[in-house]
């Protein structure tokens, strides 16, 4: 597949590295001729230097041929026209643009063919309120991703010292689980190394455990993995930008929440937006301020400025003065893995969340929905089931007779409303939704040729 990504910055670099790892003809555009060269240096990539949105730059990076137009530049209007030019001059199949600016995406209207001819919009803002909100939902969860609208999920936690099945077999949570509910641990993290687990895998301290599970079960399946405090109740919120102006509007319905801002204008702004919210004008990593608004009380502490090193600061300070739980915002990918520790219990890092939605579009073979983990070293796909039995490499086979890649492993299954957590003799049936945990990126391919759609049987 030729991809052509308009934009070298975060998430842009981040996604031509994702990418250049695999079998992929990626180009990418920029306006900054120092950053290009850098990345040509580091990735076998193509480089075009130019405005993104020009006819000229578009047809030097080879938009006739390309599959995908993914437009990821800072600027909402460009990565707009750009796709309108990819639409009307060269009938580019697949267009994505990332669109920030909350007055647009509130006319959804405008993305269609008649107007703005973008296939996915990509709204980073939004896709980070939604994750947080979740792990706001889950405490002691790391990452909490969906399958099947919600009816599933895939949770990694920490595995702490005193959970009851720290030190045991994994077989042993079947039997610690009530009769009514299943679960399926997909991989283990010890360290940066991937475990596919096993029956007899046993699981250690401080090890980071994904599991799967019907949307239900997931606060049962963790109690065994964890010791669990009540629901988060007290938020605090430091940083009215979007995502913190956005995540006061929902959480106040069903939380009590204060939201601290530095700018004095843009707090009161918001506070014309929200309800119940109380809105605080004042330094997130001001110690007076935290001890007046009492953190020692405050169940989780939302760092969501743009400044990474007040995020972690402010983060680490409310830790320290009594916070239960603290959630960073960190644009930094490199400082991710660096602050995940005692202090701060879930670096959240906007990079790999978009990148992660934007493999959704990229994966082939009928995957519906595509998931990055920890921090891109794996993903977790929904993959689709077509054909029938004797001509699908999947369908009418059990899951023990499926030849899977190395480093692959099947959770579960979604069959119409119904979540079939996976076990060795579950069959295979045509249209299941399967989701798999591939621990290792170079076995994507395979991956997707093991549920590709084979035109004689479609």
């Amino acid at each position: 597949m030729q991809i052509i990504i308009l934009g070298a910055g975060q998430v842009g670099t981040g996604m031509a590295r994702s990418l250049s790892q695999e079998d992929f003809d990626i180009t990418i555009v920029d306006t900054d001729a120092a950053r290009l060269r850098e990345l040509q240096e580091k990735l076998d990539i193509r480089t075009v230097l130019g405005h993104a949105a020009h006819p000229q730059t578009l047809i030097r990076a080879g938009i006739q041929d390309a599959e995908l137009l993914i437009a990821l530049t800072n600027s909402d209007e460009t990565n707009m026209v750009a796709c309108q030019v990819a639409y009307s001059l060269f009938s580019t199949p697949t267009k994505v643009a990332r669109v920030r600016a909350a007055d647009y995406l509130a006319h959804p209207e405008l993305f269609n063919r008649e107007h703005a001819p973008i296939d996915v919009l990509i709204s980073p803002e939004g896709l980070v309120t939604d994750h947080i909100q979740r792990l706001i939902e889950y405490p002691g969860a790391l990452q909490v991703l969906d399958f099947a609208d919600g009816r599933a999920q895939l949770v990694g936690t920490r595995a702490f010292h005193d959970g009851p099945l720290v030190g045991h077999e994994l077989r042993a949570l079947r039997e610690k689980l009530p009769d009514s509910v299943d679960a399926r641990v997909a991989a283990i993290f010890r360290g940066d190394e991937p475990i596919i687990p096993k029956g007899d895998t046993v699981i250690e301290v401080d090890d980071i455990v994904f599991f799967l599970a019907a949307h239900d079960d997931i606060p049962v399946v963790m109690r065994e993995l964890r010791r669990m405090g009540g629901p988060a109740n007290r938020i605090m919120l430091a940083g009215g930008g979007n995502i913190g102006a956005a995540l006061a509007r929902r959480l106040e319905r069903t939380h009590h929440v204060k939201l601290v801002e530095r700018d004095a204008n843009r707090a009161e702004l918001i506070a014309e937006e929200v309800d119940t919210t109380i809105v605080l004008v004042g330094d997130c990593a001001d110690e007076d301020l935290l001890h007046e608004e009492g953190i020692d009380e405050i169940d989780v502490f939302c760092a969501l400025t743009n400044d990474d090193e007040a995020n972690i600061l402010s983060s680490m300070l409310a830790k320290r003065m009594g916070a239960d739980k603290v959630i960073t915002l960190i644009n930094r990918p490199a400082y991710v893995d660096l602050v995940e520790s005692d202090r701060i219990d879930v670096a959240v890092s906007p990079q790999q969340v978009t990148i992660g939605a934007l493999l959704t579009h990229i994966r082939r073979g009928h995957m519906v929905r595509v998931h990055s983990l920890r921090h891109g070293a794996a993903e977790a796909i929904e993959a689709v089931a077509h054909g029938r039995p004797g001509q699908s490499k999947v369908v009418g086979k059990r899951i023990e007779e499926i030849e899977l890649p190395p480093d692959t492993s099947i959770g579960g299954i979604i069959r119409g409303e119904d979540v079939i957590i996976a076990h060795h003799d579950v069959l295979i049936e045509p249209d299941d939704h399967v989701i798999l945990f591939v621990a290792d990126q170079r076995q994507i391919r395979r991956v997707e040729k093991l549920f590709a759609v084979d035109a004689m049987f479609v």
